[in-house]
């Protein structure tokens, strides 16, 4: 089922915390809301589901106009970051409460019980309290009481952030095969690039209330459309090197001259930024360019070595044994064919 939304409002007092907003959600799509804290992800994820009002705008979910709608009526289900189960229920009547409530047949909940349970590994915990159960088995318990209502639409507002790092990991991969396995439309709201690169269709990338990308998410890393969405993906992070680009396109700055691939149409000769990923570093002994290491941080199966050059710190990825120790001089090439460039007033991609 596809979600529409049509220059959405919302207002908190006298802020405006989305404006203007549109966005289209493809059916059986899995699309990520990615951005920092304060960015209005969950404030739009929430207007969504009904469980706060708009004070412009409409939302339409599988082509009905629900903005008006209470949540039980707009057909989704929602998982939220607290998991908010019940204490004093088991595994079982947490998951069928909803199917209850609404007068469902004893048998047919006993069904889709059986089948979410099933589905996600929770058949032996059935008769087990939440204080029971470990936060990832808490955290599929609330995912299995969404699933329960065979909804077309499943949000999630951070539902694997309050898990530790091999939990998240672990679900995440499960979530990745739920959605294949159902080929529903799922929203998930994140501010972790990695889950966002790793379980979305599309990126939808936020900040201060507005869309500042979508795309797939090889899309919005290698071509991002502006600083902030440059800077925000990849771990490191994004070097951005202040400089200009003369008359034939060549891009200068202190220590580093290259030729980057530009998009049609960019003007020459302007000041500009070079954004440069790890990836782009190759620290070779035949290197065009040259830089004092200043740190080397280990990763097990890659090293990421920091170089300094001009007024610039550039992080490489090193996959093999080679050593390199601080204040060492080094030759190293920049992959001019896959850097960025932004220009220098307005952060947006040349």
């Amino acid at each position: 089922m596809n979600v529409s939304i049509r220059q959405l409002g919302v207002r908190m007092g006298a802020n405006a915390i989305l404006e203007d907003l549109d966005l289209d959600v493809a059916a059986g799509e899995f699309l990520v809301l990615l951005g920092p804290s304060g960015c209005g992800k969950s404030t739009l994820l929430h207007a969504i589901a009904g469980l706060i009002d708009v004070e412009a705008g409409s939302v339409h979910i599988g082509g009905r106009d629900v903005t008006w709608a209470d949540p039980k009526d707009r057909g989704i289900g929602m998982v939220f970051q607290s998991y908010a189960l019940y204490p004093t229920m088991n595994v079982e009547k947490n998951m069928s409460f909803g199917l209850r409530v609404a007068g469902l047949p004893r048998a047919e909940i006993a069904a889709r019980v059986a089948g979410a349970s099933k589905m996600l590994q929770l058949d032996a915990l059935l008769a087990r309290k939440p204080a029971q159960l470990s936060g990832g088995q808490r955290q599929r318990v609330a995912i299995g009481r969404a699933l329960v209502r065979e909804a077309q639409v499943f949000l999630f507002d951070e539902p694997l952030s309050n898990l530790d790092a091999k939990l998240r990991a672990e679900l995440r991969r499960e979530l990745k095969l739920l959605h294949q396995t159902l080929g529903s439309t799922m929203i998930y709201v994140t501010h972790d690039q990695v889950e966002a690169m790793t379980l979305a269709s599309r990126i939808v990338v936020m900040e201060k209330g507005a869309i500042q990308q979508v795309g797939t998410p090889l899309d919005v890393y290698e071509r991002p459309a502006n600083r902030f969405v440059a800077g925000f993906l990849g771990a490191p992070a994004m070097a951005f090197v202040d400089g200009a680009l003369d008359a034939a396109g060549r891009f200068g700055a202190a220590g580093i001259d290259l030729m980057p691939a530009r998009d049609a149409g960019c003007p020459a000769a302007q000041p500009a930024v070079l954004g440069v990923r790890p990836e782009h570093v190759e620290i070779r002994a035949d290197g065009a360019l040259r830089g004092e290491v200043t740190l080397v941080e280990p990763m097990g199966n890659h090293q990421v070595v920091w170089l300094r050059c001009g007024k610039a710190l550039l992080a490489s990825i090193v996959h093999d044994a080679r050593r390199f120790a601080p204040d060492e001089r080094v030759a190293f090439d920049i992959d001019a064919a896959r850097v960025s460039l932004f220009d220098a007033q307005t952060g947006n991609r040349l």
